[in-house]
């Protein structure tokens, strides 16, 4: 069976410094690097939270504080910091990752009207980013991901990995969780479990 790893928005802003920064993400990179080093995958795909800057995610662009929960599209949006800009320093991988062996580049959250958790799609499920027609290209079965953040993109690409009939297997050593509550990575673990998603410690 062929197999890709997805690495999910390891970006600046999602790193320490960063405007939108999850609680220990520079610390996976190294196992990331060790994956694509050693994993033999047959596809490498990184993906790029990529934002205009008057995209409706974020908080000022709506004169909401962040942290606040508007509806946008007809579904529930959190109001977010500015993260990811496109072009700016926030929006690139961070330093350390290495994106030598990336076969593949997706980009998403460019549409200012909604936002992309998942690598497959928008979170109105109206438009898809490419990815799964790249994979089912290349005859790829099982999807390794890793990334951030755990209870944000990198949960919804699992379920939509499994969604789109490929095997997703998530690395647990490989994701951190931004955690807006308390137990929210925790209940993404339950949940991916119920969702069939298996955890690879």
């Amino acid at each position: 069976m062929k197999k890709a790893l997805l690495v999910v928005d390891v970006q600046n802003d999602f790193c320490e410094g960063g405007s939108l920064a999850v609680p220990g993400a520079s610390e996976i990179i190294p196992f990331i690097n060790t994956l694509m080093e050693k994993g033999n995958y047959d596809e490498i795909i990184l993906t790029q939270d990529w934002h205009p800057a008057n995209h409706k995610s974020f908080a000022v662009n709506n004169n909401r504080n962040v942290g606040e929960t508007i509806i946008m599209n007809g579904i529930p949006q959190f109001m977010w910091p500015d993260h990811c800009v496109q072009g700016t320093h926030g929006a690139e991988f961070h330093k350390d990752l290495d994106v030598s062996k990336a076969t593949k580049i997706i980009q998403k959250g460019v549409n200012p009207e909604i936002d992309s958790y998942s690598a497959f799609q928008d979170n109105n499920h109206f438009v898809k980013t490419g990815l799964e027609d790249y994979l089912k290209y290349h005859d790829i079965q099982i999807v390794e991901i890793v990334g951030l953040a755990l209870d944000y993109c990198v949960k919804y690409t699992c379920l939509d990995a499994m969604e789109a009939g490929f095997v997703p297997m998530l690395h647990f050593q490989g994701t951190r969780a931004v955690n807006v509550k308390p137990e929210s990575a925790k209940n993404t673990i339950y949940d991916l479990l119920e969702h069939h998603v298996t955890i690879i410690g």
